[in-house]
């Protein structure tokens, strides 16, 4: 029995530091973190134990569970991690528009969006996501650009990639929404003889 005990993931036993100004409260399963950038909140499984030791977070497998224990330490460690890093710092995710008369606008909670379609697709933004829109001229070529920002990387991520899935850039002109920085591979068209 002992054996099963201290038998643990390798990146779940790492503790979580907590940073000053960010206060953790431990409800049974549920964990809520407060701190300059907000507060989130989240309910665990049950297979793992959170205990706030000082100014750092432990996750244990919960007695009893064996395996099933040990499988979701990493993963909780790893959420309460983005929890933490969320609150203090943010996450932040940037998207560029790039094709002629690409537009992007914010209106009523919802992100409107000109990107050669036959329509206007309008996606609607959670309210805990700031957005924020920009105009970048890059050599003479101006495109805008949409900043995302929120405490819960995972709304961010989600959210960036449902914008980035309405139009995805394209192989040959590299035209469509992609993420800053985002390298796209660019294909030869057929050479004309």
């Amino acid at each position: 029995m002992s054996a099963e005990l201290t038998k643990q993931s390798r990146n779940g036993k790492k503790p979580v530091a907590v940073p000053k100004g960010v206060t953790v409260t431990i409800a049974g399963s549920k964990v809520t973190v407060k701190g300059g950038k907000g507060e989130i909140s989240r309910e665990f499984r049950p297979e793992v134990v959170i205990k706030q030791d000082g100014d750092q977070l432990l996750v244990t497998p919960a007695p009893g569970t064996g395996q099933e224990g040990i499988k979701f330490q990493g993963t909780t460690r790893a959420l309460l991690q983005n929890m933490v890093t969320g609150v203090s710092e943010g996450y932040k995710r940037s998207l560029d528009f790039r094709g002629v008369g690409y537009r992007a606008e914010m209106k009523d909670g919802k992100l409107k969006m000109t990107v050669g379609l036959s329509h206007q697709p309008e996606l609607p933004i959670p309210s805990e996501i700031s957005v924020k829109i920009e105009t970048i001229d890059v050599a003479g070529t101006k495109f805008p650009r949409v900043h995302l920002e929120s405490v819960d990387k995972e709304l961010v991520g989600q959210v960036a990639a449902r914008i980035r899935s309405v139009r995805p850039p394209e192989p040959y002109k590299g035209k469509g929404v992609r993420y800053t920085g985002e390298k796209i591979r660019e294909k030869a068209g057929k050479s004309g003889k």
